[in-house]
């Protein structure tokens, strides 16, 4: 077919999808087009003007904190809730299945709205959100702003905090000076377990941070350390401890994280990227596991493939698409990788790995929500077992479609579905119906009795919502701000700075009352080897537990934003034997057998007897 032919019958191709009403659902010539940062602030305050900042309630609050001030400011007063914000999705909880769980409220202010969230292993959580958004209600201390890039008058000081260190056995709140423009970054923790935090936003986009765990350290940043801008990209670890950065606005390619100070000349091109962005991305955050044979899992948009990254980069495996409509920011639905079963592991195989995907929305909820229109979230869910040469999608539904959720892996295996939207999705203003109960998922158990919906939190959280998985096994909730600055007022959602717990059915009276508690002191010094026994000592307080009672998990904790933890996993580990002496008892584990299973680093390692999780313990494996 010649030039002019083929250019034809594109012509003509155009038309006819043009007379089918789709052409504005697909604005074919604007897919490759930089979207302007004002489209993620289209719905933020009905199409009007922005509203001004909230009234100030302290004299001091223009300047920074007085040297003896925690620099907390009062949270605004809030109008009557709105027609909007009364339309909440309460599911009836499923009660005749046990304990449903239960709320609390662990902070009425963390000063920061948490965008990002990672829980440490010093005890504190380092939330944060951008310094794009202006004032936050936490002030920095006397001599410690920051020089404000983007404003109008060279040398203007921000003075307001954008992270924070939260103590969530406390309360209390530590402001953290962040330098560069963390909107919409990524990040994951170190083999040491410091705190490795990449792109962002404008100054911030290429930009590398550390954050060290101790109740005394800052951000340390290195800008420009990375190629290309990375804003809404994904990071991941890899066996030898490096990280990978995959994707980002315009950003069809994936780099490793430099070293301290170092800078990377160029990215590597991955063509997945360029392949799913549409006319409103709906690829952004893909989702990127490693895998036990060392390969990636990367999943944008509807299009998943298995990656090798060693290789100078190829595809390994095209999967199969996953239909019904898009899955990666702005649609968002929620995704992990399922527990590796390490018992299962035959003759020195690896376990099988499955990966799971649920909710999201149709590939037109973005370009609809532009005019106030808000479609239905996706209700399914895909798995996939990728050790099987066939893998398919296999789909089952959810007692409510979610768009924008967190999807936490338990220390029991089970998966926690909570926070989202049931209508709409990302962006500010483009969600509608927050849904106030979590869904607990139980991957064990037969399809179509997986299911459970447990207890209401009263708080809506959905954009730029947060959780977390804490070492007492109870989950810590915060962040929501579906406005582009922190409003209080005038707003059908105001910027959410409550944060709470949840106590899964676990932790329920009945059920605790044979609560495991792992012996500190038993535990090695030197951690874990791989490939190694394992031995330490736990107590049951009521009654002696048998081996048939008892499984050994550790859990990889996350660094979790716009509903996507990346770097969690969770693996049971095999136990080589127990030595019962009444309620005391010697368990000895194999420790994972390579790190392709579990990277280098340190994990939160739980008891579970009877399915009642421990405390867990920090252990590092290398």
């Amino acid at each position: 077919m010649g030039s002019l032919l083929r250019a034809a019958a594109f012509a003509v191709a155009l038309l006819l999808l043009a007379s089918s009403g789709e052409a504005a659902f697909l604005d074919f010539f604007n897919i490759f087009r930089p979207r302007s940062e004002g489209d993620y602030f289209r719905n933020a305050f009905g199409g009007g003007p922005d509203p001004a900042a909230p009234a100030q309630t302290e004299q001091e609050e223009q300047g920074a904190a007085p040297a003896t001030a925690t620099g907390l400011t009062k949270v605004p007063p809030s109008d009557p809730p709105s027609k909007a914000a009364k339309d909440k999705v309460k599911l009836r909880v499923d009660a005749g299945d046990g304990p449903v769980g239960k709320w609390t409220i662990v902070s009425q202010n963390s000063g920061v709205s948490a965008m990002h969230m990672v829980v440490m292993r010093h005890g504190k959580a380092v939330m944060f959100d951008t310094t794009t958004t202006g004032r936050s209600l936490l002030r920095l201390s006397q001599g410690n702003c920051r020089i404000d890039p983007r404003a109008k008058e060279e040398g203007t000081m921000d003075c307001w905090a954008h992270a924070v260190e939260f103590d969530y056995s406390t309360g209390g709140l530590r402001s953290l000076k962040v330098q560069t423009d963390t909107w919409c970054s990524s990040g994951g923790l170190d083999a040491d377990g410091n705190l490795v935090q990449t792109g962002g936003y404008f100054e911030g986009d290429k930009a590398v941070r550390y954050m060290k765990p101790c109740d005394t350290c800052d951000w340390m940043e290195h800008p420009d350390s990375l190629a290309e801008g990375r804003w809404y990209a994904t990071q991941h670890v890899l066996p030898d401890g490096r990280f990978v950065v995959v994707g980002g606005r315009r950003a069809f390619s994936y780099e490793f994280v430099p070293f301290p100070g170092k800078a990377n000349e160029k990215a590597v091109h991955m063509p997945l990227l360029r392949e799913t962005t549409d006319d409103v991305e709906n690829n952004l955050y893909p989702f990127v596991n490693l895998l036990p044979d060392g390969n990636l899992f990367v999943f944008a948009n509807d299009r998943s493939v298995v990656f090798d990254y060693r290789n100078g980069g190829k595809v390994v495996r095209e999967l199969p698409k996953l239909a019904g409509g898009a899955r990666n920011y702005p649609a968002s639905a929620m995704s992990a990788l399922l527990p590796l079963d390490l018992r299962n592991a035959t003759n020195g195989g690896d376990p099988e790995a499955e990966v799971i995907i649920c909710g999201g929305a149709l590939k037109t909820a973005f370009k609809l929500g532009e005019n106030f229109t808000f479609q239905p979230a996706l209700r399914d869910c895909g798995r996939i077992n990728l050790a099987k040469p066939d893998a398919r999608w296999e789909a089952e539904d959810m007692p409510v479609g979610r768009v924008m959720g967190d999807m936490l892996i338990l220390p029991t295996g089970d998966l926690l579905l909570l926070n989202g939207a049931a209508k709409g999705c990302s962006g500010w203003g483009f969600a509608r119906q927050p849904i106030l109960n979590p869904v607990l998922y139980s991957p064990a158990q037969p399809q179509g009795s997986r299911f459970r919906k447990l207890a209401a939190s009263t708080v809506a959280r959905m954009y730029h919502s947060t959780s977390a998985v804490l070492p007492d096994a109870t989950v810590l909730v915060a962040g929501g701000n579906t406005n582009t600055a922190y409003n209080f007022s005038g707003v059908d959602f105001p910027t959410e700075v409550r944060v709470e717990r949840f106590c899964p059915p676990y932790h329920s009276e009945e059920l605790a009352a044979n609560r495991p508690e792992i012996d500190a002191l038993s535990v090695p010094a030197d951690g874990m080897r791989y490939g190694k026994p394992f031995t330490f000592r736990f107590s049951t307080p009521a009654e002696g537990v048998t081996g048939a009672d008892v499984k050994v998990t550790m859990y990889a904790p996350p660094f979790t934003t716009h509903g996507y933890s990346m770097n969690q996993r969770l693996l049971i580990l095999s136990v080589a034997g127990m030595v019962d002496e009444g309620r005391s008892h010697t368990i000895t584990v194999d420790a994972p057998k390579k790190p392709e299973l579990a990277p280098p680093g340190y994990y939160m390692v739980f008891v579970v007897a009877r399915e009642v999780p421990s405390i867990a313990v920090w252990v590092k494996i290398q």
